[in-house]
């Protein structure tokens, strides 16, 4: 066919791309010219400004078949008010919005809704007129600045994932390319201003086919548009929200996205002229739609001060070439090759998975550069966490590891010795125990104990340099196991096994553990250290270590008469502590560590590494209230899996989610792991709830007054047999 392309941006060299990739004879053009039937087969417009400019019914006029719908139906686009008021008649589930000329009836209708809301402006706006400000200072300053441009919209702020849905329509049905994710913010970390888009990535790790959203978000539109007479025809784009409570429409587009199309389109084995074509006539189904089973990511690189004013004519140099691993797709650079707008070009790497597609795209765009350039290292950033289903899919299996604990504890419980002092808890417990009649000062004491391990933090600790917080986890997780049965620490011995040691490390670890040791007035004994050569990776370490604490034995946790009715108050933690950081590792593969998320107080691998928090000086008011029936440190297994360790068989806990104020940190991971249930979740990390305290309905408030920071009643224990329930 003879392809006439309208538009010369990023967007537009992919399709044309796409095009010649099945033999056809393309042609590009900033407007439909004089194309003409005799030298024309097919029109697909690229940019939405050439669709409300009337391009399809220019076509239509001229007997030219077009792939793009005609200027009245543009409006989808054109106004975002128009599209909503749309949808909403359509019964299309979208955020609360409003219409709007006037700043001072924006803001009341702002504070009549009382949650966060996002600012549109009405028209186009190149894909830059959306702001998503994060206090109230922000709000006003967006409706203040949106109110002086004439016609603007307040929506409702969702949260979720999002992803692109590419429909191509023929007016009365339409089929899905694979779905799309992009990263619309400047800044790594998905922070500052919106921009066009800085990248891109497909197939979207996302729980939803194409089929089922087309369903709801794009066959209504086919339908209503047929009924009137003015069949859809072209690409219908749906930007959507994955919420908590399902799929919501963020915006209709008119046409191919951009960067989308240069992560999708080379995942289409069809010929998409054909499909166009098709379309054209009515009969999209005529046309196999085959998709190849690879992935693609597609990177942007940008102009100094974009999305801004960009600053532009810098000379672009290329030192490599396109591969069939990655291609290059320009946009704003001119004839003699230097910078001529915002987003200046894009690379697309494809691969077996979006890992191999994403190491493929920073490859070749390494070997591109101009003066300023922007680009954003971390796209894709948020897919690994979207697969995930359980933390045994990030190479943790808790219920392998429940089942060598049952195998083993007959053995072990082989060499205790019975009847007399001995071992009173063991294994299963926070800590092993053993009665220690020789420590006269006490009526009858008992020696507790614990060793414990880092577990995998200390990779992410030793990647940012950062390990002295690692020290201080170790001894505090032991402390705090060994607290949970009321004993006070003694002292503590350490272990440190590398490839090849690195005498800066050790102190700086062992630094930690002197620290975590003066602050809970014990001692640190031992130093043990190993080279292990091939056993550990270069530069990698690990660390356990074993404290030993005293308890008196009429005071030991938990007490005996735990029963249902009684109360669970939750204490918070100071971030994952020590557990949960294989998935942690696998969610954030991807992410800059030295950005600041939004709503964060500090950089995402300071807040990751935040050290295990000990209770020891927390929960001894509580202690000596004689109040606390038990204590629950809430590490691997979370929730679920470490409550049980303390009750007795005949109950069960109930704990009521949404009861404390989850942190930051716990939030995003939930929005990044959309797929992973709740109950997966809540056993994978402590979700800002570190320890657990039992006490009988009468005395929390003397217990929570005894306690010099926030505590929240989380739950209760009711009749059952020994379970966790979320609820």
């Amino acid at each position: 066919m003879r392809v006439l392309i309208i538009g010369g941006g990023g967007r537009e060299q992919a399709i044309a791309w796409a095009c010649r990739q099945h033999g056809h004879d393309v042609r590009m053009a900033s407007n439909i010219g004089s194309a003409s039937t005799f030298d024309t087969d097919l029109v697909i417009p690229g940019p939405e400004a050439a669709l409300v400019a009337g391009t399809s019914d220019t076509a239509a006029e001229r007997h030219i078949p077009c792939f793009g719908p005609i200027a009245a139906l543009a409006q989808l686009e054109a106004s975002k008010g128009y599209a909503r008021d749309l949808a909403t008649s359509l019964g299309i589930p979208g955020p609360s919005f409003a219409r709007f000329t006037d700043a001072d009836a924006a803001l009341n209708w702002w504070a009549e809704l009382g949650r966060p809301v996002v600012v549109k402006l009405d028209g186009l706006a190149a894909g830059k007129g959306v702001a998503v400000p994060s206090t109230d200072t922000e709000t006003r300053a967006a409706i203040a600045e949106a109110a002086s441009t004439g016609s603007f919209l307040l929506e409702e702020r969702l949260t979720g994932p999002e992803c692109s849905l590419l429909a191509l329509c023929d007016g009365t049905t339409a089929v899905a390319l694979p779905l799309a994710q992009d990263h619309k913010r400047i800044g790594e970390g998905d922070v500052g201003p919106n921009t066009g888009g800085m990248g891109a990535y497909a197939p979207a790790p996302v729980e939803f086919s194409g089929v089922e959203l087309i369903d709801v978000f794009v066959q209504p539109v086919l339908d209503h548009f047929a009924a009137a007479g003015t069949p859809y025809v072209g690409v219908l784009f749906a930007g959507l929200m994955l919420t908590a409570d399902g799929p919501r429409l963020i915006e209709y587009n008119v046409r191919f996205g951009d960067p989308e199309t240069q992560a999708v389109l080379p995942l289409l084995e069809s010929d998409l002229a054909e499909l166009a074509l098709a379309c054209t006539r009515g009969d999209v189904a005529s046309v196999p739609l085959r998709i190849k089973p690879i992935a693609a990511v597609t990177v942007v690189a940008a102009s100094s001060n974009y999305p801004g004013k960009p600053v532009t004519g810098y000379v672009v140099t290329d030192r490599g070439t396109d591969s069939p691993d990655a291609f290059r797709f320009d946009a704003g650079i001119d004839k003699d090759g230097k910078t001529s707008g915002g987003r200046v070009l894009a690379i697309t790497g494809v691969g077996t998975d979006l890992g191999e597609a994403r190491a493929h795209a920073y490859e070749r765009m390494a070997q591109i550069s101009f003066q300023d350039m922007q680009v954003r290292h971390d796209i894709a950033w948020r897919a690994p966490g979207a697969q995930l289903t359980s933390y045994a899919a990030a190479g943790v299996n808790i219920d392998e590891g429940t089942r060598a604990v049952t195998e083993m504890k007959a053995a072990v419980e082989a060499t205790h010795d019975t009847p007399g002092p001995g071992v009173l808890h063991g294994l299963g417990s926070f800590g092993g125990v053993f009665s220690a009649e020789g420590i006269k000062a006490m009526d009858s004491p008992v020696l507790v104990a614990s060793t414990d391990g880092v577990g995998t933090k200390v990779e992410l600790a030793a990647r940012l340099g950062m390990v002295r917080g690692v020290g201080m986890d170790i001894v505090n997780h032991c402390i705090d196991d060994v607290l949970v049965q009321s004993a006070r620490p003694l002292f503590f011995l350490d272990y440190i096994a590398a490839s090849v040691l690195d005498a800066d490390l050790v102190a700086e670890v062992v630094g930690g553990m002197a620290d975590a040791c003066k602050a809970a007035g014990c001692a640190l004994l031992g130093g043990e250290t190993a080279e292990m050569p091939g056993i550990y990776q270069p530069g990698s370490f690990d660390i356990a270590g074993t404290l030993i604490g005293v308890a008196e034995r009429a005071e030991l946790l938990p007490r005996p008469d735990i029963t249902a009715g009684d109360v669970l108050i939750g204490v918070g933690s100071s971030g994952p502590h020590t557990n949960g950081y294989s998935m942690l590792r696998k969610i954030f593969e991807w992410a800059p560590m030295d950005v600041t998320p939004d709503g964060f107080d500090k950089p995402l691998g300071e807040t990751l590494l935040e050290p295990h928090r000990s209770y020891l000086h927390v929960l001894t008011p509580a202690l000596q209230t004689g109040a606390v029936k038990a204590l629950a440190h809430i590490t691997g297994g979370g929730l679920p899996e470490n409550l049980p360790r303390v009750l007795p068989d005949d109950v069960d806990a109930d704990i009521t989610l949404g009861s404390w104020p989850v942190p930051p940190l716990f939030q995003l991971v939930r929005e990044l792991t959309p797929q992973m249930s709740t109950e997966e979740l809540y056993r994978t990390l402590n979700m800002g709830v570190g320890m657990i305290i039992v006490c009988a309905p009468d005395q929390v408030a003397i217990v929570q007054a005894s306690i010099d920071e926030p505590t929240w009643v989380v739950g209760q224990l009711i009749a059952g047999t020994g379970k966790v329930h979320l609820s």
